[in-house]
This record gives C-alpha cells, structure tokens and sequence, in this order.
C-alpha cells in the first residue's frame, strides 16, 4: 500500500528531476535539423507506473508549468514561445501519467511486458496531444506535424520504452534473464 506522503515524496523527487532535465538541457537530446529530441517526460512515466495517476498527473503539472515558464523566460528557438500557452504546455501533459497508468494497469498480468508498453503510451500520449494541440491551434500544418512525429516521435518513444523499464525494474527489483521475470 502506497502511503499518501509517499506519493507526495515521488511526486516531488520525480518533479525535481523534470526540472533539472529541463534547467541543464539534459532533458533535450540534440537531433536533425537543429530539433531535440525530449526525455523530460519520463520522470512522469516512471511516476505514473510506480505510484499511480494522480501522481502522474503532479509530475505532468510540473512538467507543464516548467514548459511554460521556460518558454517565457527563456525561449532556445523561435516555436518556444508556442510553449506560453498553458494548452501547449500544461493541458497535453496532465494526460501523461493517467494513461500511463491505465495501460499498464490493463497489462499488469504480464509484468515487464506491461512497463515497456506503458512508457510506449505515455510518451505517445505526450507527442500526439502536443502536436495534435499544434495543429488545432494552426501554428503549423499537419504534413509538417506529421514529419515531425515520425522523425522526433520514433526515438522519443524508444528512449522513454527502455529508460523507464531499466528504472522501474531496478526500483521494484525486477530479475530479468534467464531466472527472471517472464514478459
């Protein structure tokens, strides 16, 4: 049983990291074309799947609002200060850990199977609702979109898939080989 200042703790732990990635830029992988591929939303996976939706949701709070701020503070490009717009930067990312969190509890039967597709979701969550909000908001069409969710999307979902297995199996002590846990 998860105690609530336990969550409160991982809530604001994971929260921390999220802003650290962001503050250090280590939470942006530079990529083609002068775009970055993002890991700021993995903390939030990893608290969604280890503590639950509400927990994620925080993180993605956090997560959102730090978006946003740095957007207004200090831009790194010219589509930063799309960020300025909590729709842009708040809203897609409290959709982060709920579906984490709905998906690898729809899976849970099958352990490590269920944390890789989860972290799948999440981050899959985080690239379609943020492009999707791009694009109702028209700031750019969806054949760009498009591109931009395959070349940046791809790699984003293939990082946070192993990034957030490798942690959540150390956390909960997760064998895996031979002798340990099946998928």
């Amino acid at each position: 049983m998860h105690t609530r200042s336990q969550k409160i703790a991982v809530t604001g732990v994971l929260g921390a990291i999220t802003i650290f990635l962001g503050v250090t830029h280590w939470g942006f992988i530079p990529w083609f074309g002068g775009v970055s591929l993002t890991i700021m939303h993995i903390p939030l996976i990893i608290g969604a799947i280890l503590e639950g939706p509400l927990v994620g949701a925080g993180i993605g709070l956090i997560f959102g609002l730090f978006s946003m701020l740095q957007a207004a503070i200090a831009p790194a490009g010219p589509t930063d200060v799309w960020f300025t717009n909590p729709l842009l930067s708040v809203l897609p990312r409290l959709f982060i850990g709920p579906i984490t969190w709905l998906v690898y509890r729809s899976l849970q039967r099958w352990q490590l199977f269920s944390i890789l597709i989860s972290a799948i979701a999440g981050s899959l969550t985080n690239t379609v609702l943020v492009l999707g909000m791009i694009g109702l908001l028209g700031l750019l069409p969806l054949e760009v979109l498009a591109g931009i969710a395959v070349v940046n999307g791809l790699p984003e979902i293939g990082a946070s898939a192993l990034i957030s297995f490798l942690v959540i199996a150390a956390v909960r002590q997760i064998r895996i080989g031979k002798k340990g846990a099946d998928l």
